[in-house]
């Protein structure tokens, strides 16, 4: 225990050292006087940034820094910890090895009858600094050397970690991820990954594990592309916020499927039928014919006065310049340019037909001069540009959509009644993905921001043209006098072109990966991590796969816990569409959080509709039993054993009715809720879809009756010690297990 006491001392000696380094350097480097030129402040931006990024790094593991040990029978010895650390010395001896390198896998992974060259593996218990426990495991049936801190349960380090009282705040599992759990973490990132698993697997740490790890062994192409986590909803991406910054990595973007078109705030509400609707595939049809519909033709004609005579924009005309447009297959907003290039060419000629038409029957009068001007001052026309703007508008994504939900055609009239609605409404989260399809079928056209920076470009290579030719007609007589090597002296002329110069005087983005790629709709991320991804609509899918053209995803769920209306359903059709069979899947059979008492009430639950069902695992149990409680006032019921709940150590969330919330924050003025409930709070109250993802100490249910069976087996499972349900009109059917109370 001394010895490691020392090493754990030193440890924190070296990293106070590397943290102090690192603010000296972005303190030197804001204050260096290097001038004000661009280069200058680029050079300073991104010495910060970098320094920056590793006192991030520095601050996430100053808690449990190192928790582990390998001693190997070949006389290896390393610490493990959450980064890695060298000493100051020539060779930069390692220190603490980080718990993703190779060398690291034995501690997730040895066992007795594969100790991967252990001969020992040790666990550290620590509390700040200090450390408070050690646990060796004897993996080399030869060792006789003993340190009096050996132990025959393995799962003793597990056990206490599950076992300490939630803090409000998802943990991570790097002292103890399981070897089933490594296997997942570790896999290659190419391609689609599924893991399922019931409650309490650890699926959604594992997930975040695995980014964390992509990170790690991926940084050079995943620090450019970024990583997205998508997860249900506010108080979920809360409540795991904290864990990839405490295995020092903060370049990933945590969002809901509500956040996923930049600029938008999905905070409306939809009703589950009008979310079904919006979900569903057929919406993507449905809008593309909408914006074919917004492609219109005159009937018969339009009439436009122009200085030289009256065009007559027709039918025909604009059939034919409809049809050359969409032969293109660009985008609607795209391909307007072509509609209005055949309108205009058409005008012109038939305007050319009428002024230059030779009386006796000769060819036609007006020279090619002469036509090129007839066409300019009819593409110069403002009725012209009114007429094309009619018959094929520039559209933005949200005046479609919004159009299109204010009458909604294309789709059967029971889908146009649930999801009709007046402008000006809040966006939803199901709007989001239509949105996104709508920005894929309009396009930008960006051709006048190009023109206009191509020619600031020019601009630019003027002006760095004009100081190139300054810098050499300044150089002195003296250097053109002498005829000796020291004349051979560099001037900025021969080292840069004025290309080059001016390129360097351009704004850089100095924004990280995960910030780009918020505020861009088109960025490609190089890994995609969906928590509770089962409860995705075919929509969002489009969406997702649109963000992730390499098919690199980790994708977690449980079937068993849909509740989402227009939800996608299995894992094949989810998949099918974009990768067909191409996907591995995975399932973990083991619960680390529920205790076993718990689990099974939640199973029978289940069970009365599918008596084939199979819950996972679980490793644990508490020695106190569910129970029921049957009350006239729900509210004042709750409050009451909320009260002696909350003299236990740990969270107590009430997980009830949306509608019942209000009562029971009136009786619980103390607790958090809303949609984002602060979840370090002692109590917190949620409705199910709330409490996805989500743990605590204790759990009370009330009114489950009126839960739909996958929400009520998503709250029964919420529990890691002590779980109640409170009702008034007596428990679903399964649930006549849980035991009285008065």
């Amino acid at each position: 225990m001394r010895r490691e006491q020392e090493f754990i001392d030193e440890l924190y000696e070296r990293l106070a050292d590397l943290r102090a380094g690192a603010e000296t350097a972005v303190q030197q480097a804001l204050s260096r006087d290097g001038g004000n030129t661009r280069q200058a402040m680029l050079e300073r931006d991104i010495l910060v940034a970098e320094q920056s990024g590793l006192l991030a790094a520095f601050n996430a593991g100053e808690r449990g820094l190192c928790f582990g040990r390998l001693v190997f029978r070949d006389g290896r010895d390393h610490h493990i910890g959450r980064i890695g650390m060298r000493r100051d010395d020539a060779d930069r001896t390692p220190m603490v090895i980080d718990w993703r390198a190779d060398v690291a896998r034995p501690f997730y992974l040895a066992t007795g009858h594969t100790p991967m060259g252990l001969r020992r593996r040790r666990h550290l218990t620590t509390e700040g600094q200090t450390v408070t426990g050690l646990h060796d495991e004897i993996l080399d049936l030869d060792d006789t050397e003993r340190t009096g801190y050996e132990g025959s349960d393995a799962d003793a380090v597990l056990l206490s970690a599950l076992d300490a009282a939630r803090t409000g705040r998802m943990h991570d599992i790097v002292q103890t991820i399981q070897a089933e759990q490594d296997r997942i973490i570790r896999a290659p990132h190419r391609g689609v990954m599924v893991v399922e698993g019931g409650p309490g697997t650890g699926k959604t740490v594992v997930a975040l594990h695995r980014a964390a790890y992509l990170l790690f062994a991926h940084r050079e192409l995943l620090a450019r592309r970024a990583v997205l986590v998508v997860g249900p909803n506010p108080a979920f991406l809360s409540y795991i916020g904290e864990v990839l910054p405490s295995l020092g990595e903060t370049g990933v973007l945590l969002a809901t499927p509500g956040e996923l078109f930049p600029g938008v705030t999905a905070t409306g509400t939809d009703t589950p039928e009008a979310a079904a609707v919006k979900g569903a595939a057929a919406m993507a049809d449905a809008l593309a014919a909408f914006v074919r519909d917004r492609q219109a033709v005159p009937d018969p004609e339009i009439v436009i006065a122009h200085d030289d005579g009256e065009l007559r924009l027709t039918r025909e005309m604009a059939e034919d310049a409809r049809a050359a447009a969409r032969a293109t297959e660009q985008p609607h907003n795209l391909a307007r340019a072509t509609f209005a290039f055949h309108v205009i060419d058409a005008l012109t000629e038939q305007l050319t037909d009428t002024l230059g038409a030779d009386p006796y029957g000769g060819p036609n009068l007006l020279g090619v001069d002469d036509i090129a001007q007839l066409g300019k001052a009819i593409a110069a026309n403002e009725d012209v540009h009114a007429a094309i703007a009619g018959l094929w508008p520039q559209l933005s994504p949200q005046q479609l959509v919004e159009d299109f939900l204010e009458e909604p055609v294309h789709l059967p009239d029971a889908d146009i009644a649930a999801i009709r609605r007046k402008p000006g409404a809040e966006w939803t989260p199901a709007d989001v993905p239509l949105l996104d399809e709508a920005a894929e079928l309009l396009g930008v056209d960006d051709s006048a921001a190009l023109a206009r920076a191509e020619a600031e470009r020019q601009e630019r290579i003027a002006f760095a043209q004009g100081v190139l030719e300054l810098s050499y007609g300044s150089r002195t007589q003296e250097f053109e006098d002498r005829d000796d090597e020291e004349s051979e002296v560099l001037l900025a002329h021969d080292l840069v072109d004025a290309e080059r110069l001016a390129e360097r005087h351009e704004e850089a983005d100095h924004r990280t990966a995960a910030e780009r790629a918020a505020a861009d709709r088109t960025w490609a991320f190089g890994h995609i991590i969906v928590d509770e991804a089962q409860e995705l609509s075919p929509m969002t899918w489009r969406l997702l796969m649109r963000r992730c053209p390499t098919r690199s995803m980790t994708l977690v769920g449980d079937p068993a816990q849909t509740a989402e209306p227009g939800a996608s359903g299995s894992w094949e059709a989810i998949l099918s569409p974009y990768v067909g069979e191409r996907y591995e899947q995975v399932v973990l059979g083991v619960n680390y959080r529920t205790p076993a008492k718990i689990m099974e009430v939640a199973a029978d639950l289940l069970r009365a509709a599918d008596p084939s069902f199979t819950p996972p695992r679980s490793v644990r149990d508490t020695d106190g039993r569910p129970w029921s409680q049957a009350a006239d006032d729900v509210p004042a019921a709750v409050a009451e054993a909320v009260a002696g709940a909350t003299g236990d150590a740990g969270r107590v969330a009430v997980i009830a009715p949306a509608g019942l919330i209000g009562a029971l924050a009136e009786v619980l003025p103390w607790a958090s809720y809303g949609p984002e409930p602060d979840l370090t709070r002692p109590v917190v109250l949620l409705d199910p879809r709330q409490a996805k993802g989500l743990e605590f100490d204790t759990v009370v249910v009330a009114e489950p009756d009126e839960f739909q069976a996958s929400d009520l087996y998503v709250a029964l499972t919420r529990a890691t010690q002590r779980l109640g349900v409170i009702h008034s009109r007596g428990l679903p059917k399964g649930l006549e297990q849980l035991a009285p109370v008065a």
